[in-house]
């Protein structure tokens, strides 16, 4: 490659980071937060929890749901999705404990389904609230989580919100590759356009932390209509915008955090399982992979050699990470200056969850994924 076109792309790449960190600045002035004094909840709330072996994780959650104040009518069903260990008999002492909790046994999966999508589909046909809140098991709730979300959801005049939790990152690898949860969507996504469009593409959301209203989920066709998908909880958020409603991710930082995961084989094993079903095919996976490349580690490699322009490029990807991190509650620094190397991670997980996909080696919790 000649050095002119080498520069090219560098004045390139940095043109298009400086451009993306000045939308994810801009969309950190729009985002959507949970009020933190929220008023008391006037209407029943389902809080729906799928879990599949989680006894290490899922007295936590059951504390902090005992635990929540402003929501008088409030249930809590979990779904005890096929587990092998004493996911189903933590819930039972939960529930005599505490007459709201209540174990739904998990059914076989049909065909056509993945776990996660059954399980939550279990859980919305038997809950009775106008509002439906799916809580993943490894999530913990603030005291006024619940208020909080249903406040949100009903004073915003949407159908469905997804507070990020925000994401614990303890070694090295989740702080490289966690932090891009939330910079993803607030670096690509428009959204003020997102909240309004009906477009399906402008769509983000995060299971983990989910609010929907339970008419809006039924017109959508709720789980059903998205049964055989990985990404359920984004998939979600599209079905419910194809049936008239909207909805948008915000922040959750204040209201909820969760760790997904505590080690690298975790890190890969998990985002493996779901990277090749978020770009549509290889071709969107490599195209995605290629713009981000350009933007985050082409003038991070020139900066290396001394080029002010590529400077410039690396300087806007870190401020870009910086400002992300600190719109969310997660660690800033030092680890935004590693965000060349988090890009080329992501790219290399991407690879390896479309190998994975192709193969069909590819499980998650003891089952074959796709």
């Amino acid at each position: 490659m000649s050095s002119r076109t080498a520069d090219r792309l560098t004045r390139a790449g940095t043109g298009l980071a400086v451009a993306l960190t000045a939308h994810t600045a801009w969309n950190t002035t729009r985002l959507r937060r949970p009020p933190a004094e929220p008023p008391p909840v006037r209407e029943r709330v389902s809080v729906l929890v799928p879990a599949r072996d989680e006894e290490a994780a899922l007295p936590a959650l059951l504390d902090c749901l005992a635990e929540q104040v402003g929501c008088d009518d409030l249930e809590v069903l979990v779904c005890d999705d096929g587990s092998t260990d004493a996911t189903a008999r933590l819930v039972r002492e939960a529930s005599a404990r505490d007459p709201r909790v209540r174990l739904i046994t998990g059914r076989e999966r049909p065909p056509g389904w993945l776990g996660k999508p059954y399980a939550c589909h279990q859980l919305a046909r038997a809950a009775t609230g106008s509002v439906l809140l799916f809580v993943d098991a490894d999530v913990v709730l603030a005291p006024h989580a619940v208020a909080a979300t249903v406040a949100l959801l009903r004073g915003s005049g949407l159908d469905l919100v997804s507070p990020y939790p925000r994401q614990v990152a303890v070694t090295a690898a989740e702080r490289l590759v966690q932090p891009l949860l939330q910079w993803s969507w607030l670096t690509t996504l428009p959204l003020v356009a997102a909240e309004r469009s009906p477009r399906p593409s402008l769509a983000a959301a995060n299971g983990q932390l989910l609010a929907v209203d339970a008419g809006a989920y039924a017109r959508a066709g709720g789980h059903a209509a998205v049964a055989g998908e990985v990404l359920e909880d984004i998939a979600l958020l599209r079905a419910v915008k194809r049936s008239g409603g909207r909805g948008v991710p915000c922040d959750g930082s204040q209201v909820a955090s969760c760790r997904m995961y505590t080690s690298w084989p975790e890190v890969r094993d998990g985002y493996a399982k779901s990277l090749w079903a978020a770009f549509g095919s290889p071709a969107g996976a490599a195209a995605a992979m290629a713009v981000l490349g350009l933007a985050y580690v082409w003038p991070a490699a020139a900066a290396l050699r001394g080029s002010a322009v590529g400077a410039v490029g690396l300087g806007a990807g870190v401020l870009g990470r910086y400002l992300t991190a600190e719109a969310t509650g997660a660690r800033s620094l030092p680890d935004a200056l590693a965000h060349p190397v988090s890009v080329l991670l992501a790219a290399s997980l991407t690879v390896t969850s479309f190998v994975g996909r192709y193969r069909g080696t590819l499980r998650w919790k003891g089952r074959e994924v796709a």
